[in-house]
């Protein structure tokens, strides 16, 4: 700490540089005419192909990704709903030809058998 008060004490803390005065008024404009002019460069490229076809890439993608979420995430498909029809169908044949086994059983004629559904659709 005393070498550090010795060194302030011998070389002060005044700043010992100095700027003339008005130096930054006109600085940018004097540095700007000692610059030579650039050349201007206004060379356009041609956009390659696949900048040219690269949005429309992209936007196809974005649609086939959109339908294949709403194909997968929609609650019933066309395979599933064909085969719960078919399923449905081979129930219905089932159904009436075990319908048809217990009429013939009954040993009733038509008139009863009509009667009797008459009677329970009645209630």
């Amino acid at each position: 700490m005393k070498a550090e008060d010795n060194l302030l004490k011998k070389v002060g803390t005044e700043n010992p540089f100095r700027v003339p005065e008005g130096y930054f008024e006109g600085f940018t404009s004097d540095l700007m005419s000692r610059l030579p002019e650039k050349e201007k460069n206004d060379v356009r490229r041609e956009p390659t192909t696949w900048e040219k076809v690269r949005p429309w890439l992209y936007m196809a993608a974005m649609f086939v990704g959109a339908a294949l979420i709403i194909r997968v995430a929609s609650p019933g498909d066309s395979a599933s709903e064909g085969r719960q029809q078919q399923m449905a169908a081979e129930d219905t044949d089932v159904e009436l030809e075990y319908i048809s086994t217990a009429i013939d059983n009954t040993m009733m004629d038509d008139y009863s058998l009509y009667v009797y559904l008459s009677d329970e659709s009645a209630e």
